[in-house]
């Protein structure tokens, strides 16, 4: 008889809007992590979508490779493993690549502000163990963004100041539309729980 072909990694998308605190969360979890902001399109690419003063619009997935980033869920899922961009922030583009190995574990998580646009596709494939949209009240997660991207020097303060007054009165709909797109809206604890429940139910199926 021969033997069951071994289980692939699923993918938990980990969604949210900026300064949600999708990164420490993914980070915290120990589990592999593919950061999805490494696909935003290069600050020259000719069809970046432009806000009314002619700003680059980073906040729409309109400024994001989504095909390659399925690409690469779709590699690690498969062969556990992927060549993946670096992108810099405050450089606006791509700096190199880098390998992004799974090492055998059975899930692994996507996170980024445009995770949840991918959710369906990632369902359709079978790619998918959990789809969560990590929320918090506006003015936390507002104060977080600020302090990140001020630690980071992702931007002058003035775009800073101006993106997070737009995404603080905007963030209902932001997390609303990740609902609609087939995320679980939750707070850190809960989406902890979720990952860890999602990445046992990936261990005992391999099983």
């Amino acid at each position: 008889m021969n033997p069951a072909p071994a289980a692939r990694a699923r993918v938990i998308l980990l969604s949210g809007p900026s300064g949600s605190g999708k990164s420490s969360l993914a980070e915290r979890s120990g589990l592999p992590v593919l950061q999805l902001d490494d696909f935003y399109k290069d600050g020259d690419d000719p069809t970046l979508p432009r806000l009314p003063d002619g700003a680059v619009d980073w906040d729409t997935p309109l400024a994001w490779h989504r095909d390659q980033a399925v690409a690469a869920i779709r590699a690690l899922h498969e062969c556990g493993r992927a060549d993946v961009p670096v992108y810099s922030i405050p450089d606006n583009g791509r700096i190199g690549t880098r390998t992004l190995e799974l090492d055998g574990a059975d899930a692994f998580i996507a996170e980024g502000i445009f995770a949840a646009e991918i959710t369906a596709e990632c369902a359709a494939e079978g790619l998918l163990g959990d789809a969560l949209c990590l929320r918090n009240g506006a003015l936390t997660t507002a104060w977080r963004r600020l302090r990140r991207d001020v630690r980071e020097g992702r931007k002058s303060l003035p775009v800073l100041l101006r993106r997070g007054l737009r995404l603080m009165r905007a963030e209902r709909s932001i997390v609303g539309r990740q609902v609609e797109l087939g995320s679980y809206a939750c707070a850190g604890p809960e989406a902890e729980r979720r990952i860890r429940a999602a990445s046992r139910s990936t261990e005992l199926s391999a099983a």
